[in-house]
């Protein structure tokens, strides 16, 4: 395989001889635009396995088995391997190529009421060999190979990607669980709370206003129970469905629940460099760029004359013992070459056209590598505004947890009606979730983070 650094990152030049077409320089910068400020890792190698810095058991077997048993994953193998078997077929044209052959039969003639039988045995050896004096094959093999490493690349993607959306689907299933634990909580709140209303009203201390609005208000609560149960249901059977089981087929992993993953984003003082070289997608449109390089100098090379020698080595005889005499044996040699005339346009149209289809992989190639900055920059921002949210929510929680101890114990004394009391236990509700959703928003923008950077694979899995 071609290896990826043959790809100049910086102001990659293409291979642009014998055509008008140049590419654009491709300045990238320095450092990001979003500040970090959490410590960086030691090296790319610990981006092949981001989910483990999570500290889940669950997670990581999850991961695992999606990357093992996804259909996505699979068929991508077999892409890799279908691509290897077109590359050494591409490497054969490179050699001679032998074939031998031996044959024997009878004629029977009829003339003149004379019967004839005539028998003969005959044996080949031919050989054929192409010479490529102008590297046309070697171009074609040299493309052959990009697009393997392009399929590598594929594959790595598909393995960044499933672990991804795996680790999103567990987050988004602890985050859905912690919000069910929390709604249970408030229910259990809302009890005591209209079980004391019920009791005001018997005692004569409250009308049956306070009764009723205490009982709406616990219902209501109750009532979004179901729906999160329905979509932490959907959930195990998301992930069930990544691992490659059946619905149900993997819920005795997910117990007992662990909370939502929390993890520093450790990754963003990486240079913009780094994150390039890393990045399947960009490391498959580089190989993308340089097959179409490849096959744009192979159709170049058509202009030139091409050298075939073939030979043969044989016998012939009309007697089965004679077949190995070496009285009967033939032999010949012959050498051509051939050149190009006249084709009406056919060999410049098709380099024309490798030409172009060359410049829109440097496009691609260009767009790939913008669109990887933009999208770690947002990553970023993501996870510093997360950050930044779910420390202000943590306050307002607290204050909120607050209110609602104090608004509850006044009502019981009298001192305030139930309105209050109901105003601050939504509140509270309201704050615990968006905690809850903060919290998973930045589990989420890290796992994006990670994915943004080009973990979740391994150099060490590659192979040529």
């Amino acid at each position: 395989m071609i290896p990826f650094t043959a790809i100049a990152v910086f102001g990659l030049s293409a291979c642009t001889s014998g055509t008008s077409w140049k590419p654009a320089p491709l300045p990238l910068p320095e450092a990001w635009r979003e500040p970090g400020g959490f410590p960086a890792l030691a090296s790319g190698d610990d981006l092949a396995r981001w989910w483990s810095r999570f500290d889940d058991p669950v997670l990581n077997r999850l991961v695992a088995a999606t990357l093992r048993h996804h259909p996505d994953a699979v068929s991508a193998e077999a892409r890799v391997r279908e691509f290897r078997a077109r590359r050494d077929a591409a490497r054969s044209t490179l050699f001679p190529s032998v074939d031998a052959g031996i044959s024997g039969g009878s004629a029977r003639t009829d003339r003149d009421g004379a019967r004839n039988t005539a028998t003969s045995y005959a044996s080949a050896l031919d050989a054929s060999w192409e010479v490529d004096l102008f590297g046309r094959n070697r171009q074609a093999v040299q493309a052959a190979a990009a697009r393997l490493g392009s399929a590598n690349e594929a594959l790595h993607a598909v393995h960044a990607s499933l672990a991804a959306e795996t680790a999103l689907e567990y987050i988004r299933l602890r985050a859905n669980e912690a919000r069910l634990d929390v709604l249970r909580r408030n229910v259990k709140t809302r009890e005591e709370t209209a079980r004391l209303a019920g009791w005001r009203r018997d005692a004569g201390e409250a009308d049956a206003l306070e009764s009723s609005q205490a009982s709406a208000s616990l219902e209501s609560a109750r009532a979004a129970i179901p729906l999160l149960e329905q979509e932490i249901a959907g959930g195990r059977n998301t992930l069930a469905r990544l691992v490659g089981r059946n619905p149900g087929g993997i819920d005795n992993w997910l117990e007992p629940t662990c909370g939502i993953p929390t993890t520093s984003p450790a990754l963003v003082s990486r240079i913009p460099a780094d994150t390039l070289r890393q990045r399947p997608d960009v490391r498959i449109a580089g190989y993308e760029l340089l097959a179409a390089a490849a096959s744009r100098r192979s159709a170049e090379a058509s202009r030139f004359p091409s050298l075939r020698i073939s030979g043969s080595l044989g016998t012939a005889t009309p007697k089965a013992a004679d077949f190995l005499d070496p009285r009967t044996t033939t032999a010949n040699l012959l050498a051509g070459l051939t050149a190009p005339v006249f084709d009406a346009g056919r060999i410049r149209a098709d380099i024309e056209a490798s030409g172009a289809l060359e410049e829109q992989a440097y496009e691609t190639y260009r767009d790939t590598v913008l669109r990887a900055l933009a999208e770690t920059e947002n990553a970023l921002i993501a996870c510093r505004r997360s950050n930044e949210r779910l420390g202000i929510l943590e306050q307002a929680a607290t204050h909120a947890r607050e209110a609602d101890l104090l608004a509850r114990r006044r009502y019981e004394v009298g001192e305030i009606d139930f309105l209050s009391v109901l105003d601050t236990q939504r509140t509270l509700l309201i704050i615990e979730e968006s905690l809850l959703a903060t919290r998973a928003d930045l589990t989420s923008s890290v796992v994006r983070l990670y994915q943004a950077l080009g973990g979740g694979w391994s150099r060490t899995a590659s192979n040529s």
